[in-house]
């Protein structure tokens, strides 16, 4: 996954600090260790003044210039990590608002059939990115998804919402999800996050053998 990503100028911040470093102000501190496992550092020659971050799969990309000191480089990697997660906050939806994406969704692709009672953000979900109950019309997303590009969270949204109308995963499922015109690059990009995290399936797969989808959960 690359977005979002974020840009720095190292030779900008190294002239606002002071001469001395006794009085220069405290780095920020490094990455949580949970953070630093995520986080690859890739030094170029060619880059001099900018460093940039982004995210791919479960991993932090951090790009530097390869004369950036060991101390600089932790500095900077806890810099990118703050503004990277600074910038998702601002852009993961509440509740309520994913219940209206999912409206505006089922108005506009499943022809205002779908009504999902309630639609929410859950955190144990760590093998799906979402499940539904069709009988209780109810949609729950896993908070994995928070942060990825919107037409993923469309994607899942939708198909979900399809489960409302057909709760198996034969043909007439997939004619349903044949309306969304960015299907196949959403299974794609969350099949990549599965391959960067090395988790054992493969969500979005289609199945047809077995008319499952490992993707979500339904019942």
């Amino acid at each position: 996954m690359a977005a979002p990503s974020t840009r720095g100028r190292p030779d900008q911040d190294q002239q606002s600090r002071p001469a001395s470093p006794q009085h220069s102000p405290a780095a920020p501190a490094p990455p949580e260790p949970h953070d630093r496992g995520r986080v690859e550092v890739r030094r170029s020659a060619r880059r001099s003044r900018t460093v940039s971050a982004y995210r791919e799969g479960d991993r932090t990309i951090v790009l530097i210039p390869a004369r950036m000191s060991h101390s600089e480089e932790q500095r900077w990697v806890a810099q990118m990590l703050e503004k990277l997660a600074a910038q998702e906050s601002r852009r993961i939806l509440g509740d309520d608002a994913l219940m209206e994406r999912a409206r505006g969704l089922s108005a506009a692709y499943l022809g205002d059939r779908a009504q999902p009672v309630q639609v929410r953000w859950v955190t144990n979900q760590n093998s799906r990115w979402g499940s539904c109950t069709p009988s209780e019309g109810t949609i729950r997303l896993s908070h994995r998804l928070q942060g990825m590009p919107e037409y993923v969270l469309d994607y899942v949204l939708l198909h979900e919402l399809a489960h409302l109308l057909v709760p198996d995963h034969g043909p007439a499922f997939w004619a349903l999800l044949e309306a969304y015109p960015r299907t196949e690059r959403a299974r794609g990009y969350l099949e990549g996050v599965v391959s960067a995290a090395r988790l054992p399936h493969i969500p979005g797969a289609r199945h047809a053998d077995r008319g499952v989808d490992p993707a979500c959960s339904c019942g």
